[in-house]
């Protein structure tokens, strides 16, 4: 009964969250600007620029995000058996394949050098409804490939030894690794669709100010992450450019983060017109946490599941 009650209430949280997205971002500007409230400091100058964060309005931000959804693919016409359908958020699943370079976390062993870097091939499966995320990294450590899984899904977290495990008693082992929900989480909200998603949640939360003539998005993140407050940058085409993370607890300092993406570009096997980013670079509290090639995309809603295992929740809730 627990359980019914609670995906009940994540199912009501993820309709809210699309009713906004239709409501704030995929309406005609035209809408929004009759909609908004108006005030000389809520006007859009007339060269489309905001100086600053206080004259930033909601039919501003909707009309950013708008752009910035565009520019990805993320929101588009559709139509079924020749009816024209409203805009929608069409990325709900994804899978993302890359090569590059990894390095290990904390400090150098040694003071002044830089820290281990790994070969390492990347996958990461993605879903945002529910939010979960599963990234598989094969490195080679010493001459020999080390593979790991670490996964998300909403407040949980676990590492699988193989895709799967723990679900069917003898398949594999799922550690639970509860402390890395965080940060975890905050991987799938920084992807730049995952900030788009995460901005329009914010609501009248999100403001826009003009740094060095780029457009800046900044907002808070919710729930677990409620603490971090995300900027991030567009770029000329309006794609995202840089996300930066600060968490304002100081005891939180590993949320502290910077990820930058460029070369966008349709890399899916079967074009969709749906952009990814051709090149990630992430740092962590200024260092260098991974630096990826992106090879493919599949942004066709593939089919992947992120069932918790039965040990991860009863670890969750003790």
């Amino acid at each position: 009964m627990t359980m019914r009650i609670t995906r009940t209430k994540a199912l009501a949280k993820c309709a809210f969250a699309i009713a906004a997205f239709f409501a704030l971002v995929l309406q005609p500007a035209g809408g929004q600007n009759n909609n908004a409230k108006s005030s000389p400091a809520a006007k859009v100058p007339s060269n489309g620029a905001v100086d600053d964060v206080t004259k930033s309005s909601a039919s501003d931000v909707a009309r950013t995000l708008r752009t910035a959804a565009e520019a990805l693919g993320l929101a588009r016409w559709s139509g079924v058996g020749g009816q024209r359908l409203p805009e929608v958020d069409v990325i709900n699943t994804m899978e993302m394949w890359g090569s590059g370079t990894t390095y290990a976390p904390g400090p150098s062993d040694k003071p002044g050098e830089p820290r281990l870097a790994f070969k390492t091939e990347y996958h990461a499966a993605i879903g945002y409804n529910p939010p979960a995320m599963r990234v598989e990294l094969t490195r080679t450590v010493s001459g020999a490939p080390q593979h790991t899984i670490e996964v998300v899904r909403d407040n949980f977290a676990w590492d699988e030894s193989e895709i799967g495990a723990g679900l069917i008693p003898g398949k594999g082992v799922a550690t639970p690794t509860m402390a890395a929900v965080s940060i975890r989480q905050l991987q799938l909200w920084t992807l730049p669709y995952g900030v788009i998603k995460a901005a329009v949640a914010a609501g009248d939360k999100a403001k826009l100010s003009t740094e060095k003539g780029a457009t800046v998005i900044s907002f808070p993140l919710s729930g677990q992450l409620a603490d971090v407050i995300v900027r991030a940058t567009l770029d000329p085409q309006n794609e995202i450019a840089k996300v930066e993370t600060r968490a304002e607890n100081p005891a939180l300092a590993d949320l502290n983060t910077e990820t930058e993406y460029s070369d966008y570009a349709d890399h899916g096997e079967i074009a969709t017109d749906v952009k990814s980013p051709g090149h990630i670079v992430r740092k962590q509290g200024g260092h260098l946490l991974l630096d990826i090639k992106v090879k493919m995309l599949d942004a066709n809603n593939p089919y992947l599941v992120f069932p918790v295992p039965q040990n991860v929740k009863m670890a969750a809730a003790h």
